[in-house]
């Protein structure tokens, strides 16, 4: 992935990036108010160079509504 606004990566300057999501029920993000809620995977997105994680996101956060 090599978007047109990502910055390069801090760590070693890289400019080739990849994204994986972490989907395992121990590593979803979840609700803290709501006890049955089934959470939300995370997107990470990392320099394929060094591996530093540049950003991560929240895959479904109709789930934290």
């Amino acid at each position: 992935m090599n978007a047109k606004n990502q910055e390069p990566c801090k760590a070693c300057g890289g400019t080739s990036f990849s994204k994986g999501k972490v989907s395992n029920n121990y590593a979803k993000i979840m609700p803290i108010s709501k006890f049955f809620s089934t959470g939300s995977s995370l997107i990470y997105t990392f320099c394929k160079d060094c591996g530093e994680v540049s950003s991560i996101k929240v895959e479904d956060t109709s789930k934290f509504f």
